[in-house]
């Protein structure tokens, strides 16, 4: 079946504007006047996404722990990487994007106790959720949590239109078999979770920063360290080898 004609008729399609995700750029542009400064921007950034980041990163893997620390780490590369984050069109994208590939890195499950800690499902719909494998996991919860379209949601997940559409419609097959009273309305069900309010206790947006910025030094300090070393032995070994 044609993607591009079949969107409509397979449930595809992108959702009305107020279900879809939210640009930033009003946010950041304050009404068209001077850009406010980086770290202003930053903060409505992490004030507008950081909660329901969380929120969906657990839905994305059971695991609380993980959806704080990938959430955290997602604002620490946009703060090192802040005018590439503030070039895109929608600067939450970017971070949800950064959120998701850290939480699904395959090397989380070699981590000392993490294979021990069992996901926590909310409910039937949520553990079938659960179980698919990490990429479809991915692909409907962006388009039937949040309501992107499958071109945009094959784009934040670096695969093609085609792929991003198998893994949809295999993770919706799945979940219609294992909570059948769920079949035709998991979308709804999966945007409602996603559309709870999250009371998580988030660390301030100045203190991310921050922890950022001394990341980035602490990287500094040791790329030099490193550089300075392997110039001395360089040095050492060329002297020894003159001598002899």
């Amino acid at each position: 079946m044609n993607v591009g004609t079949s969107r409509a008729e397979d449930g595809l399609a992108e959702r009305p504007a107020t279900q879809r995700a939210v640009s930033l750029l009003p946010l950041l542009s304050l009404h068209g006047a001077e850009p406010p400064p980086p770290e202003a921007a930053f903060d409505a950034l992490y004030a507008h996404s950081a909660g329901s980041l969380v929120h969906q990163v657990c839905l994305l893997t059971g695991h609380r722990r993980l959806a704080f620390e990938s959430v955290e780490w997602a604002f620490h590369r946009a703060w090192e990487r802040w005018p590439e984050v503030t070039a895109d069109p929608d600067p939450a994208a970017w971070v949800r994007a950064q959120a998701y590939d850290h939480a699904l890195a395959p090397w989380h499950r070699f981590r000392p106790g993490f294979r021990r800690a069992h996901p926590s499902a909310v409910d039937a719909v949520h553990q079938a959720l659960l179980e698919l494998p990490p990429q479809r996991r991915r692909a409907v919860l962006l388009c039937d949590g949040l309501g992107l379209g499958l071109f945009r949601a094959a784009a934040e997940m670096e695969a093609t239109p085609s792929a991003a559409r198998s893994r949809l419609l295999h993770a919706r097959a799945h979940i219609g078999r294992r909570v059948p009273t769920a079949e035709g309305t998991a979308d709804r069900h999966l945007s409602a979770l996603v559309g709870h309010v999250s009371t998580a206790t988030l660390p301030r947006a100045d203190s991310v920063r921050r922890a950022s910025e001394q990341r980035i030094r602490v990287l500094t300090t040791a790329a030099f360290a490193a550089t300075a070393g392997l110039a001395c032995l360089v040095t050492v070994v060329a002297a020894v080898a003159s001598w002899r």
